[in-house]
Order: structure tokens, then C-alpha cells, then sequence
């Protein structure tokens, strides 16, 4: 394994991660839904985008911080929630959590951790916030968030585009399904990595804390992952995210979104703010890149709610574009997940410490101060000719 400065960016990452894990659990990470046309988008479409940089700014004294869902970041960042996240490091959701915590970045637990809300509110006093998948019984849904209401979180996020699972062909072919269909194959990729393997079964039981049968309170995992997935609710109304919302009373995100006309109907149900979200390209394929999506969001909402961006985000750069259009903050998915099965704990802080380092640095670049100065005169389309390019009528004699 590569010394910790020996990794310079989320690609370093992503590499130690492929190596280090078996195959099946890296496409669980790398892959996306059918053809994994919106996976590649998402980071792809950042490109379309230039930065316009103005200089000759006093940028000596830089301020990066920023209050997103009621909660104070050192940078407009937070991790999205992924689930069974020890699959990857014995580390798990807690080491990422104090890692978060130690940066002054947010975390988000998922539903599907592997730790529990009790255990993430005990590793570290970072912001933290809860994600949601709503079941069709409402009675586990309020005791979720009353237990991450008990444990301190600070925000609630309800995730809205999974009402049926994407179709993740790289996990069909692996066998890396609910239940568990491991081909041979799948088996001997495992078998190949010998320290995954010790590091797996050294970390202890593994299990799905936040997911409780109420009706058999079985603790086996691939019977709790089933029960689970068989109570996803398929129809999820707006007054029913008021109704969430208001039993929180805190801060409350929708994460999901996609279009204008959505955003403001999370506004009238009372929703904090919007995260414009595909779900990293595993739910449906053929849609739009987030970032793409983001102005006119942006311009819907107004200041109404905070909108936040999820979906392709490497590098400071991203981020900076992001907040360009109007975004409040953004969400990081992969990356953090791959330093994590990289190097554990120690992988995810020095991804931390990289991309705080690189965004303060391309805020400085920008000739911008402050995170709140940068705004839509920063950006341009990369496919905009100069002006002396473009057709003029001629002036009349």
C-alpha cells in the first residue's frame, strides 16, 4: 500500500482501491444502472464549463467556511450517505465520520450503514446529518428519526429516487445481490485479496443497525437487507415529506430531485433544502448530468430553500462551478468511499485534507476571498466563441 502522501487525488484513490479490493465490492462502488451513460456524465459535463478567474483581488485572507443545513462546514462539503460502508474498511461509517469531523466537513449516515446512528453520534462531534429511505410503514420511519434526534444529528435527508432499485449490472453478474449469488468467479476475486479479507472478518460481526423488524427483529443480514427492501415505499407524496419534515422540525433535505417543478414543491412542503441528485448514475440511465441541471433548480427554488449538488464532484474545481451556478454546498460520494477502502481512516482524512487544500487554493485562483463571492460571472459555457466572433448586421450608410 502506497505511503499517505503518495496520494495526490481522488484518482490516486480510486486505483489503491481497485487493487486492494475484491472485484466484486469495487464495481459495487465503480458501477452504475444499465449502460452507466449518467455515471459518466456526471463528472464528464463538468467539462462544459470554464472558469472565469479575475485577478488583482486581495485574497490573503481566505474564508471557505459556510452554514449549510444548519450546520457550520469549513468548506461547503458534505459526504453523501452510502451504505455498508465496512464492506469496504473495518474502519467503516465511523472512521469516516471522525475523519469528517476532523476536516470540519459534514457526513451523512445512510439507512443501509453499517454502524449505527448511536455509534456515528459517539465517533466524532462533526455535523451530521440522517439519510432516510422511506418505508411503507410510518411507525419505522418516526423511529428513525427520533433516534437520530435522540443521538444529536443535525439535519434529516430523505431520499426520493429509489422506490425501486436500478438495474447495477456489474452486481448481477457478481452475484453481489440481495440475496447473495456468488459465482465462482466472484469468489476466487475474493480469495485474491488475502488483506481484505483478514481486515473483513477482524472487524467483527457485520450487520444493518439502522434497519429493525419490528415483527421478528432478525439480526441476520441478508434477512434484514430482504425485509428492508420489501417494505421501500413505491409511493411517496408531498404531503407525506410535510408530515416527515414537520415531526423533525429541524433542518430537512430531499435528496432526488431533478427538475424545477419538483424543487418547488419541496419548497411549498416546507423542505430546508433540495439536493439535486441522480443517485450517482445507479437508479435511471439516460438522464441529465446534476451539474446541467443545477441552474435552472437554482433559479426555481430562489432563496427559498438552500439547494445542494450530488453527482460527479472530484475535484475543487467542481466545487467552485457548483457554487458558480448558485448551489449552497456540495455532496461527495465515490471519492471519499474510495480512499476509505484505499486506507481506511487514515485514506479518507488525507482525501479530506486534499480537497480542502485544492479548493481554498482554486477559490484564490479565482480571485475570490470568499466562498459567497463567487457567483455566475465565474462561469461560461466552454463552447462560447469570443464576441469578436459573433455575426453583426452591418451598419447602415
Amino acid at each position: 500500500m502506497a505511503g499517505r502522501h503518495d496520494f495526490l487525488n481522488a484518482e490516486d484513490f480510486r486505483l489503491a482501491a481497485k487493487r486492494r479490493l475484491p472485484k466484486p465490492l469495487y464495481d459495487y462502488i465503480e458501477g452504475g444502472a444499465d449502460d452507466e451513460v449518467t455515471l459518466l456524465r456526471n463528472t464528464s459535463a463538468f467539462d462544459r464549463y470554464t472558469l472565469v478567474p479575475q485577478y488583482l483581488r486581495d485574497v490573503r485572507a481566505l474564508q471557505t467556511r459556510r452554514t449549510v443545513l444548519g450546520c457550520d462546514l469549513a468548506m461547503p462539503l458534505i459526504l453523501s450517505p452510502t451504505g455498508m460502508s465496512r464492506m469496504f474498511h473495518s474502519d467503516g461509517e465511523c472512521g469516516v465520520a471522525r475523519a469528517a469531523a476532523a476536516a470540519g466537513v459534514g457526513y451523512s449516515l445512510s439507512t443501509m450503514g453499517s454502524a449505527s446512528i448511536e455509534a456515528v453520534a459517539a465517533a466524532g462531534d462533526g455535523p451530521k446529518i440522517y439519510q432516510l429511505y422511506l418505508l411503507a410503514d410510518d411507525a419505522l420511519n418516526l423511529a428513525s428519526i427520533d433516534r437520530a434526534r435522540a443521538a444529536g444529528f443535525n439535519a434529516i435527508c430523505l431520499t426520493v429516487d429509489t422506490i425501486v432499485a436500478g438495474n447495477r449490472e456489474r452486481d448481477l453478474r457478481s452475484g453481489l445481490t440481495i440475496p447473495p449469488k456468488l459465482t465462482l468467479a466472484s469468489l476466487l476475486h475474493f480469495a485474491s485479496r488475502p488483506s481484505w479479507v483478514f481486515d473483513y472478518f477482524a472487524g467483527g460481526k457485520f450487520s444493518l443497525p439502522n434497519v429493525r423488524d419490528p415483527a421478528g427483529g432478525a439480526a441476520d443480514l441478508t434477512t434484514l437487507a430482504a425485509f428492508f427492501a420489501s417494505k421501500m415505499e413505491r409511493y411517496i407524496s408531498w404531503d407525506r415529506v410535510a408530515r416527515l419534515a414537520e415531526h423533525w422540525g429541524g433542518p430537512f433535505a430531499v435528496k432526488g430531485l431533478q427538475t424545477p417543478e419538483d424543487a418547488a414543491e419541496g419548497v411549498r412542503a416546507g423542505v430546508s433544502a433540495v439536493i439535486v441528485s441522480n443517485h450517482g448514475g445507479r437508479q435511471l440511465d439516460g438522464g441529465a448530468a446534476t451539474i446541467d441541471l443545477l441552474p435552472q433548480i437554482v433559479d426555481a427554488v430562489g432563496d427559498r430553500a438552500e439547494v445542494i449538488l450530488d453527482g460527479g464532484v472530484r475535484r475543487g474545481t467542481h466545487i467552485l462551478k457548483a457554487l458558480a451556478m448558485g448551489a449552497r454546498a456540495v455532496m461527495m460520494g465515490r471519492p471519499y468511499v474510495y480512499s476509505l477502502a484505499a486506507a481506511g481512516e487514515d485514506g479518507v482524512a488525507r482525501f479530506l485534507q486534499l480537497i480542502g487544500e485544492e479548493f481554498a487554493r482554486d477559490l484564490a485562483l479565482l480571485g475570490c476571498q470568499s466562498v459567497d463571492d463567487v457567483s455566475r460571472r465565474h462561469i461560461r459555457m466552454a463552447a462560447d466563441a469570443p464576441d469578436f466572433l459573433n455575426p453583426r448586421p452591418m451598419p447602415r450608410a
